[in-house]
């Protein structure tokens, strides 16, 4: 994500994935940044990036960050495209052992930009 959109993001969707041994690499490939969630979601009206972690102290163990300008901009995309949305998931799934939506989180009143760079 360059420095300009790592300024302007407002709301962080946040899941947690267990991947299926051997589906790592597939895994990385669908929920990285040019992967098929972030195509579907750059469709949306303010949508900023997606980045994804991986766990260093346990295995298969991932986490996405999908930034956006506002959360209600998030909510738009699913709505609008729900039919969509669940086609990705669902050819998704076997490449997952489980996953959890953490939560949307915004930035913290008070907080300048740069602690955010």
């Amino acid at each position: 994500m360059d420095q300009l959109k790592r300024e302007t993001w407002q709301c962080v969707i946040l899941w947690e994935f267990e991947v299926q041994a051997g589906k790592e690499k597939e895994f990385e490939t669908m929920y990285g940044p040019e992967g098929a969630w972030a195509r579907f979601f750059r469709r949306g009206d303010g949508y900023i990036g997606t980045e994804l972690v991986r766990d260093t102290g346990r295995t298969g163990r991932y986490l996405t960050l999908d930034f956006w300008i506002s959360q209600e901009r998030y909510e738009a995309i699913r709505k609008e495209n729900r039919r969509e949305y669940k086609a990705i998931d669902q050819k998704c799934e076997a490449l997952t052992q489980s996953e959890r939506e953490i939560g949307s989180f915004v930035r913290a009143i008070g907080s300048s930009r740069k602690d955010y760079l």
